[in-house]
């Protein structure tokens, strides 16, 4: 046996005698659990290095990593793009946005969230529009503005990106409608860029239903310097 070889079998040797005491201390029950933590991590340093072992663990972190990601995209949080200008300047044309999945699990929709939903003339695409109308709401556009329920007041909608001139009254609404009621379980949308916004204005189904409304959107987080928190619009 060469110098080098004696001198690895005399540290090997010790790594198992230092094992072994640590060993017969773990299996003191009078031991905390912060000392018990301790010697068990002094154990793993003693360990002797396994390739296999090391590849199976880091397979196993790579696996949960997937696991996890899949769950919380799929159950808690959405990651959308937003390809057109139709809520600009709340949200700008290639944003991308995160929405969360559960907000509407054990809260109610309100008028003036922004939402994720299946568009309803073709539910392959997701939308992201501004919740105007209620189940059970009488919607009239009139003169650019925008009346709930017959009230003399319109909303006030200081989230418009300018004047809102397209779409905005009887005389240039799809055949002349501007009076939308709103179904029981559904909800009538509009984009904040009312002049350019594909909405319920132009849809064939021209109301989203609840179970078709996917997130509520949190917030703008790329590009970086457009990140923000979308916040919901509070009407008088």
């Amino acid at each position: 046996m060469t110098e080098k070889e004696a001198k690895k079998a005399e540290e090997l040797k010790k790594k198992e005698l230092e094992r072994a005491k640590y060993q017969e201390q773990l299996n003191d029950p009078n031991l905390t659990k912060k000392e018990k933590k301790k010697i068990k991590r002094k154990l793993e340093e003693l360990e002797p290095f396994d390739l296999k072992k090391e590849v199976f663990s880091w397979i196993r972190i790579f696996i949960a990593a997937v696991v996890i990601a899949f769950l919380v995209n799929n159950f808690v949080i959405i990651n959308a793009n937003v390809p057109s200008g139709s809520m600009e300047t709340t949200i700008m044309t290639k944003d991308r946005m995160l929405g969360n999945r559960l907000a509407y699990k054990t809260g109610d929709i309100k008028r003036g969230d922004i939402v994720i939903f299946k568009f309803p003339d073709d539910e392959s695409q997701l939308f992201v529009k501004r919740v105007i109308g209620l189940p059970g709401d009488k919607v009239v556009i009139k003169e650019g503005k925008i009346y709930i329920n017959d009230s003399e007041e319109p909303l006030e909608e200081d989230y418009l990106p300018e004047e809102w001139t397209v779409g905005n009254d009887v005389s240039n609404l799809p055949d002349g409608k501007n009076e939308y009621n709103v179904p029981e379980g559904s909800y009538f949308l509009m984009g904040d860029n009312r002049n350019i916004s594909n909405d319920a204005r132009y849809w064939n189904n021209t109301y989203v239903k609840k179970d078709k409304i996917i997130a509520k959107a949190m917030c703008v987080y790329f590009p970086f310097n457009h990140m923000h928190a979308l916040e919901s619009a509070e009407y008088n």
